[in-house]
């Protein structure tokens, strides 16, 4: 208590003398004297010092540049070591374990409880990296990596990241740094047109037009705010006795249980009713008379069909559903179709790739994630939309109504982009997928493109002349496949693999009745080598497996242990 009164006293005194404070000097005085100052100089230095640290340092000893963290001349020298660092790690990455060993928590035992009060050398973190950091990763890029829809990343991408970190610009309007805007225009653009998507989505057509987010989860919720504001807009014409949140509370929109789990809880953030229509055994697409059947059924209670999400690609076996079927169905309703394309979406740069498309004419927005295939690392996600003015009501301000940001979009050419998506800020994504087209080129796309699919092709022929296997699909670089035997067998298969951590591959079950399998990708990095690996490491695992017999009891546990894997697989999903 004392130590608080002699410091407010001080705090007084040296207000006080500063001739901000009127007061009686002489109780000022007397107050000084009975805590033992006898001057303003002495209660000046009682008041603590603002640049001494809580070790007793003094913050003018610490040697750092506040400006930007360390001197030029180290991040010189320190920037060309984590040039060369990047590069031993991704042409070395094989010789690395594609799954890290460690346990929940294994991390915070290693690093200390609290923040360093001074600078460390940077030698020093790069050590922590590799001894820290590196043996808890999971390698995306590696040749053994099979579990989800690649990550791709690539020299051009990484320095366009770090160019891009380095202007550091939030692109929110046109002025905010106009390069970002204007080549994020141009670069979608390019995309567009070498993909050969509808010209409605091109910045040029009358309505319609191209933004970059950061995942498909993103991209899809912005669709379904704006399908939400036009359907609401459209229901109150035709019902004006009706209000705003009458219209809400009737709306649902669709997706199969096929369709990517993003959808599900885009529609619980929003508070919009979903179905998920069931696909009975044998398929994993949607067809038109399901989609009409429901969407009459829907009508008949009152509620308003406003947006189904169709899936080009899907993540458990990549199917396609027929855009040219439902398409019309969406038009005539006016619902609106949205196309989840995030790993798929990349392959119509290659033309033979094109019919899988047949019908995308008819999508109000069309998206994929460049994070995937186009060795743009993450995060990265082009969204098309054939009416940008549906776009902005659905994210209106109080400021400009949509129909005014439209007109200024395509009066100048320039679009405003915080109006096109739910952040205000931005990054300059468009940057790396500019370094990407212009080293890598449209043919060099296509070559990994392809090379992708044959090594897919490859492994797919493997499992098929083996009379242990089957393969249940091949579709692009995903190969589905399942031991002739039970699902707990296959269940088991799958954690033995885990266990022997040579590759990483992951499981699902589809159908009604469910039937469990592995699922197999490729990605770009891997050569027929890798493949053959993989394979020979499945087969061994398998003789292994069949060199045991189960009891029931062990089966029931591996039936449970493999339910546990499917849901937690369902709650970390591949990146959208």
């Amino acid at each position: 208590m004392y130590s608080k009164m002699k410091k407010e006293a001080a705090a007084a005194a040296v207000v006080s003398q500063n001739g901000s404070v009127n007061g009686s000097q002489n109780g000022l005085s007397h107050s000084m004297a009975a805590l033992g100052l006898d001057s303003a100089e002495s209660a000046k230095a009682a008041l603590p010092d603002p640049t001494a640290d809580e070790n007793g340092g003094e913050e003018n000893d610490v040697k750092v540049d506040i400006k930007r963290g360390m001197d030029t001349a180290t991040f010189r020298r320190v920037g060309k070591q984590m040039v060369d660092y990047v590069a031993d790690y991704l042409e070395n990455i094989g010789d690395r374990p594609v799954l890290p060993n460690v346990q929940p928590g294994y991390l915070r035992d290693l690093l200390p409880g609290a923040a360093p009060e001074r600078p460390e050398d940077f030698e020093k973190v790069m050590e922590d990296v590799e001894s820290k950091i590196m043996p808890g990763i999971t390698h995306w890029n590696h040749p053994n990596f099979h579990a989800y829809y690649p990550s791709l990343n690539s020299y051009p991408s990484i320095l366009g990241d770090l160019l891009s970190s380095a202007i550091g610009c939030v692109g929110f309007s046109w002025i905010a740094s106009p390069a970002a805007t204007e080549l994020e225009v141009i670069v979608c653009d390019w995309m567009v047109k070498a993909m050969d998507l509808p010209s409605h989505f091109l910045s040029t057509s009358e309505t319609g037009g191209a933004v970059i987010h950061g995942t498909a989860t993103e991209s899809t919720l912005t669709c379904m705010l704006a399908a939400r504001e036009r359907a609401i807009k459209d229901w109150l014409k035709e019902h004006p006795e009706s209000g705003y949140f009458d219209a809400f509370s009737r709306l649902v929109c669709y997706s199969t249980d096929q369709t990517h789990s993003m959808i599900v809880r885009n529609a619980s953030f929003i508070g919009i009713e979903i179905r998920r229509l069931h696909l009975p055994e044998g398929r994993t697409s949607l067809n038109r008379k399901e989609f009409v059947q429901a969407v009459e059924e829907d009508k008949a209670k009152g509620r308003i069909p406003f947006f189904v999400c169709g899936s080009f690609g899907t993540t458990s076996s990549c199917d396609f559903d027929p855009v040219e079927e439902i398409g019309p169905v969406c038009m005539s309703e006016r619902i609106w179709l949205h196309i989840d394309a995030a790993y798929a979406g990349a392959f119509l740069f290659c033309p033979e790739y094109r019919p899988l498309m047949r019908g995308i004419e008819y999508a109000d927005s069309f998206n994929f994630n460049p994070h995937k295939m186009m060795h743009v690392n993450f995060d990265c996600s082009a969204l098309f939309l054939r009416c940008v003015e549906d776009l902005f009501d659905g994210l209106k301000e109080d400021l400009l109504s949509g129909l005014k940001l439209m007109k200024i979009f395509k009066e100048q050419g320039i679009p405003d982009y915080r109006h096109w998506e739910i952040p205000l800020g931005r990054r300059f994504r468009a940057l790396k997928i500019w370094f990407v087209l212009r080293s890598m080129g449209l043919q060099g796309l296509r070559k990994s493109l392809r090379h992708h699919v044959q090594m897919a092709d490859h492994f797919a022929e493997r499992m098929g002349a083996d009379p242990e296997f089957e393969v249940l699909t091949k579709s692009l670089g995903l190969v589905t496949f399942r031991v002739k035997d039970t699902d707990a067998v296959n269940a088991l298969l799958y954690n033995l693999i885990c266990d022997d951590g040579r590759i990483h591959l992951n499981a699902a079950e589809t159908g009604n009745p469910p039937t469990y399998y592995l699922r197999f990708v490729c990605t770009s990095h891997a050569e027929q080598k890798d493949v053959d690996f993989a394979f020979d490491v499945i087969k061994s695992l398998t003789a292994r497996l069949r060199s045991r017999r189960l009891s029931l009891s062990e089966v029931q546990a591996e039936r449970e242990k493999m339910l546990n894997n499917l849901a937690q697989q369902r709650r970390i999903t591949s990146t959208g």
